[in-house]
Order: C-alpha cells, then sequence, then structure tokens
C-alpha cells in the first residue's frame, strides 16, 4: 500500500522517472490485485536467489579437489566465514544453530547483489521479507532461551549489577528494546537496499540529459560498486547481530 501512495504521489509530481518504481511488486501471470498465495516478482527473485545458493554450494563443491576451482572457493570462503562468527560471537555451543544462521547470510547476500542485475527486483528492499527473516530469528531466540534456561531466560532483563533502585526500570528498557529488535533488525536491511537502488536509478534518469549524462553515468559506476559493498556488509551486520541475539538466549544472566 505504501508503495502504491509513493507511486501515485509520483505520478502527480514533474519527474520523468520514478525511481520507486522498481520496488512495485507485480503479479508474474497477469492482473493487479495481489493475496498472499500470488506469485509475484519477488516470489521469482527470492526463488532465483535460492536456486544461486543451491548451485554454489551443491553444484559447485561437488566433487571437491585439492586444488579448488573458483565455485568451491567462495562457497568455502563463506562457510568458513559464517562459522567463525558464530564461533567469536556467540561462542563454540551456538555452532550447532550454523545451518540456520549460514542460511540467513547467503540468502541475504545473494537477494541483495541479484537484485543489481539489469531488470532485476531485491526482494530485501521490502519490509514484508526482511521482518518475516527478523521475527524468525526473534522467535527462534526466544523460544531456545526459554527451552534452555525456563524462567531464568527473564534474567536478561535484569540488571543485577545496577542499583537496586534503577534496576525496575532497567528492566523496563531492556523489555522494550528486546521487542523492538525485529524492527530494527528488519528496517536497518531493507533501508539500505531500497536507498541505493533508488538513488541508482535517480542517476540513471540524469544520464538520459545529455548536458550531465557523463557526470550521471560516473555517479552509477560509482554507486554499483558502493551498493555492492552494501550488500555484503548488511548481510553480514544482519547475521552478525543474530549471532548476538542467539548469544543472549545460550548466555542470558547479564
Amino acid at each position: 500500500m505504501a508503495t502504491e501512495a509513493a507511486h501515485g504521489a509520483e505520478e502527480g509530481s514533474s519527474l520523468v522517472f520514478h525511481p520507486m518504481d522498481q520496488f512495485i511488486v507485480k503479479p508474474l501471470f497477469g492482473g493487479s490485485e495481489v493475496h498472499w498465495y500470488t506469485i509475484t516478482n519477488v516470489t521469482l527473485w527470492m526463488g532465483i536467489s535460492v536456486l544461486a545458493i543451491l548451485a554454489l554450494m551443491v553444484l559447485a563443491t561437488s566433487g571437491a579437489k585439492r586444488i579448488p576451482s573458483r565455485g568451491q572457493s567462495i562457497a568455502e570462503m563463506a562457510y568458513g566465514f559464517v562459522y567463525k562468527m558464530i564461533e567469536d560471537v556467540t561462542g563454540k555451543d551456538a555452532v550447532k544453530f550454523f545451518p540456520y544462521v549460514f542460511t540467513l547470510f547467503m540468502f541475504i547476500v545473494f537477494s541483495n547483489l541479484l537484485g543489481l542485475l539489469p531488470m532485476s527486483f531485491t526482494p530485501t528492499s521490502h519490509f514484508a521479507v526482511t521482518i518475516v527473516l527478523a521475527l524468525a530469528v526473534f522467535l527462534t531466540v526466544t523460544i531456545v532461551g526459554f527451552v534452555l534456561h525456563g524462567a531464568q531466560f527473564l534474567g536478561l532483563f535484569w540488571v543485577s549489577s545496577a542499583p537496586a533502585a534503577v534496576r525496575p526500570l532497567l528492566a523496563l528498557i531492556e523489555v522494550i528494546s528486546y521487542f523492538v529488535r525485529p524492527v530494527s533488525h528488519s528496517i536497518r536491511l531493507a533501508g539500505n537496499m531500497m536507498a541505493g537502488h533508488a538513488v541508482i536509478k535517480v542517476f540513471a534518469g540524469f544520464a538520459a540529459i545529455a548536458a550531465v549524462s557523463p557526470v550521471a553515468i560516473i555517479a552509477i559506476v560509482g554507486m554499483y560498486g558502493l551498493e555492492i559493498l552494501v550488500g555484503f556488509i548488511q548481510a553480514y551486520v544482519f547475521t552478525i547481530l543474530t549471532c548476538v541475539y542467539l548469544k543472549d538466549a545460550l548466555h542470558p544472566a547479564h
């Protein structure tokens, strides 16, 4: 609804190009209404991301060699990168969550980077996608915390090292910040991806103007390089925050 409103506002403006058009969710097989079961461009590019991950992690590593191919090298580096992150941030007892954390990282980084291809779509630029990922992390952490520690998990909200008089206030702040996690977790990713893509589209519109097209093209190239970096960094930030939250579930006491 927000995207449609933005699109409508742009149609009433003097802009020749509409930077937010690229975020409109469209059904793949005709029609204009989008329901929960409708196959859309978001569905398509999420599926492409999953297939790309499978191609890298299954096909590129099948028949692994002592001297790895490029695909095998990338797969091994990604595996080692996330595994080391979990060990360093959460601890060795969190390695059992590696498949889940690794899947999150790979899905986000592939969705971010594939969204830079011409005529593509970036699923992680939509809050509907990122909030599901963030809620999944939130529910996983909360369930794991109560399953492992029971009522002692509530110790996460009680700052025992603080003066007794301010502990109730700090507990309230901790509870609020805990439930805000899915919001900040999702908005950070979607907001960064949406902003970068919108800026690229704005520069692309100016590239059609002969007087400024050389500057616009240079700006587009620079923004593409920056967006590649941002796409990786945002996947890293989302994943490392997931590790931090898992650490709270495994070791909740302040």
